[in-house]
Order: C-alpha cells, then sequence, then structure tokens
C-alpha cells in the first residue's frame, strides 16, 4: 500500500495537485493523507487576534480547516472513485513544515504531492515558500504540480545527474512504481564540460543502469557547464512530461534550492517536478 500526503491550503492550485496525484497514482493501492495546517492562518489575523481571544480565533479556524477538507473529501469521492484508494483528512494546529515532517515519520509516507505554488500565486518565482520549505527540509520525496497542470501520461522523462551521488532503492522503486504501468522512457542527462567519468560517477552510473525500472533508458550527455540552461533547453526540445532529479549535497537540484538568493531561481518549471529526497530511511 503506498502512502501519500497531499498537503493543501484550499487553493485551486492545491486542488489542481490532488487531482493529478489520484489520476497519476489510479493503478496504485494508496492511502491518501489531505492535511492543512493553519496555526499560520490564526497569527495572520493580526488585526483581531489577542492574547485574550487567541483560542476563539484558533477554534474558528479549525472549524474552517475541518470544513475546507470535508468539502474536499467530497469532491476527490467525486471525482475519483477508486476501489484501489482510501482517503483521510488531516487538520492541524501547527505550521506546514513541522506537521508534514510529523506525519512523514508517523505514516512512513512515500511521497508528498503538492502545487509548486499555493494561494500567493507569485509567478515571480518557481516555488511558493511553502512548497519550497517542504523541498528543502522535510525528508521525504515531493511531487510538485505547476499551476493549471494537465495530467498528461508520463511518457517521456528527464532525469539529469551528476552520478556523484549513490541513489536510494527505495526512492528508485517508487519512481519505478509511478512509471512502469505507462511504458515511459526515460531520459538520464549528464550535463559537464568533462565526458570521462570518475570512478566514483562509474560506479554510480552501473548501479542506475542495474537499478533504475525495465523502461526504455538513454544514457544521454551534453556538454555545458550551464546546468539550468541545458535542463531548460532539453525540456522545450523534447515532448518531457516529468522532470525528476534527486535533492542532497552535491546534486543539480540543490543548486537550484540552496542559492544565494532562493526567490530569484531561474528554473521555470512548466511540467511536473518529482524530487527524490536521497534520504536515509529502510530500504
Amino acid at each position: 500500500m503506498r502512502r501519500i500526503l497531499i498537503p493543501t491550503d484550499f487553493s485551486d492550485n492545491a486542488m489542481n495537485a490532488v487531482r493529478y496525484a489520484l489520476e497519476l497514482l489510479k493503478y496504485e493501492k494508496c492511502d491518501f493523507y489531505i492535511m492543512h495546517a493553519y496555526q499560520d492562518a490564526v497569527h495572520k489575523e493580526t488585526t483581531s487576534l489577542t492574547r485574550e481571544n487567541i483560542d476563539q480565533v484558533t477554534k474558528l479556524m479549525a472549524d474552517k480547516s475541518a470544513a475546507e477538507l470535508k468539502r474536499i473529501l467530497k469532491e476527490i469521492n467525486d471525482i475519483s472513485p477508486n476501489p484501489r484508494h482510501n482517503y483521510h483528512t488531516i487538520s492541524a494546529n501547527n505550521i506546514l513544515i513541522d506537521e508534514a515532517d510529523k506525519i512523514v515519520d508517523e505514516k512512513d509516507i512515500d511521497l508528498i504531492v503538492m502545487g509548486t505554488r499555493g494561494k500567493s500565486n507569485d509567478k515571480k518565482i518557481t516555488f511558493g515558500s511553502q512548497t519550497l520549505q517542504v523541498l528543502k527540509y522535510v525528508q521525504c520525496p515531493v511531487l510538485a504540480i505547476p499551476e493549471k497542470q494537465t495530467y498528461t501520461q508520463p511518457k517521456h522523462i528527464l532525469f539529469p545527474t551528476n552520478y556523484l551521488i549513490p541513489y536510494k532503492r527505495r526512492e528508485l522503486k517508487l519512481f519505478c512504481d509511478i512509471v512502469t504501468p505507462y511504458r515511459s522512457i526515460i531520459d538520464v542527462v549528464y550535463i559537464s564540460k568533462s565526458k570521462k567519468l570518475s570512478i566514483r560517477q562509474e560506479d554510480n552510473q552501473l548501479f542506475m543502469r542495474g537499478a533504475l525500472c525495465n523502461n526504455e533508458i538513454n544514457f544521454i550527455t551534453i556538454d555545458s557547464k550551464d546546468v539550468v540552461s541545458s535542463i531548460e533547453q532539453y525540456v522545450k526540445d523534447h515532448p518531457i512530461d516529468m522532470l525528476v532529479m534527486v535533492n542532497t549535497r552535491e546534486s543539480f537540484l540543490e543548486s537550484f534550492l540552496y542559492p544565494s538568493r532562493v526567490d530569484q531561481l531561474s528554473l521555470k518549471l512548466n511540467v511536473p517536478f518529482l524530487a527524490m529526497q536521497n534520504i536515509k530511511r529502510d530500504a
């Protein structure tokens, strides 16, 4: 049974991520946990919030959260009455990142699915602040869905890598379980000015060749120093349905998530984005 966490702020972008997840995982047996953390909403009531009425405001937000989750649950059951899927809702007086981290541990979550941006929907940035926090700090793979992304089967997947990190079998298995039903073509792309691999890189590439699904896999080298521009151009030039990267030290993704000015990410995503965390969990 696959366990999926979907945080929501009740925005259209968040609901779009729910729809995408239901369709993508329609062949899998899944427990979906739809979660709303409302502590930030309580403290945003700055004009009316006082020490005397904080309990009252908190209860108001809790009731609103529960009602919205009930509405979403009804909508999910209307659009996806899938006997393979079970749905649960979680309303928490907590901040998103802490509650997500807690649920990941308690429920042994396999995947978090969320929109790239939430209610703020600032089109000048790739990731909203909440999504970025989850990508950076919650130790679980994250599938981020762009605004208004309509579901298409992931037939062609781009998997950039520098071969510097050993991949986790658990996360590669998750990835393979998702894409195998669609017979996806996977382009594993190495971007570098040097075509020669180190011994470490050769070993990691060999591991990928043996562990990365039974799908059609193309191992490609691109001669370039500009990783971000090369990925963007590859997505433009090919019918890519999903981008997959790994977030850890020395990875391509780390350079996108931890630049000096994180709000100026140059990678503009227009395809679903799976960030695998290379985390230390049981394989």
